[in-house]
């Protein structure tokens, strides 16, 4: 096949950094256009990083977005007028923000995942069983880890469990939400989803989803090691998304559960 051509958004954040090391690493792609929010004064991988802009992206064949919600819809508004795929990696968004990915979804091809990772999409999955299987009787709540730099919580993985726990019992997410703490040693379970996340060192990801009826406790996890899982997942569902027609997809869709 012929390769991809690539931009990267966020390049001088954690993940574009390394989606940038893995990309180099595949024979699949070639990096044609870095951007930031801000002006950047260093080459790299002999690419100066631009401004997110028409100019930027004109090359490329797609897009892989880990920023802001801000500045993804900034981006979409972009690929829309371009024809450009998008894969989008970024978390926190609000509803309105949702429904905006998905009327941009119909011009062109758009992936959107909360986590890339194979392992933490089972997850979801079994998610999704537990919550069906176990019923009302069962209480859930959502515990998270980050490092310390991470700004939005909970974790965009953290609601992507919770919308797994929402679809088991055929509720509404958004409905379903409940408290979000910070940095508590403990929280309770609620009617609704409760949430901790802690932000913390330079640990890469912990999430737990724990469902009680009282009685017994049932509890789901997943643990990240390496942050190369995310960009390789993220570089899997760019050249998934790269055959595809415009509609909004996840990384469900590529691993067919």
């Amino acid at each position: 096949m012929n390769k991809i051509n690539l931009a990267i958004t966020g390049c001088m954040g954690k993940m574009g950094q390394q989606i940038i090391k893995s990309s180099k690493k595949n024979r699949n792609f070639k990096i044609v256009s870095l951007t930031e929010n801000r002006k950047i004064n260093k080459r790299i991988c002999g690419i100066k990083p631009q401004l997110n802009s028409l100019e930027a992206f004109k090359k490329a064949n797609l897009i892989i977005d880990f920023t802001i919600p801000k500045c993804t819809i900034e981006i979409l508004k972009i690929a829309s007028k371009l024809k450009k795929k998008v894969v989008i990696g970024t978390t926190g968004f609000t509803k309105r923000e949702e429904n905006l990915i998905k009327k941009f979804s119909k011009k062109i091809p758009i992936l959107k995942a909360g986590n890339m990772s194979l392992g933490v999409n089972l997850l979801m999955y079994l998610t999704e069983i537990a919550s069906k299987s176990l019923g009302k009787k069962f209480l859930t709540k959502v515990y998270e880890v980050h490092h310390k730099h991470k700004k939005d919580f909970p974790s965009g993985t953290a609601l992507m469990l919770a919308r797994g726990v929402a679809v088991g019992k055929n509720k509404e997410f958004y409905k379903m939400i409940g408290k979000k703490f910070l940095n508590k040693k403990s929280f309770p379970y609620g009617n609704k989803i409760n949430f901790n996340s802690i932000r913390k060192g330079e640990v890469i990801g912990e999430h737990e989803v724990s469902f009680s009826s009282g009685k017994e406790i049932v509890t789901l996890n997943h643990e990240s090691f390496d942050r190369a899982l995310y960009s390789e997942g993220a570089l899997a569902a760019a050249e998934w998304l790269s055959r595809k027609k415009p509609g909004l997809y996840s990384m469900r869709n590529l691993l067919n559960f």
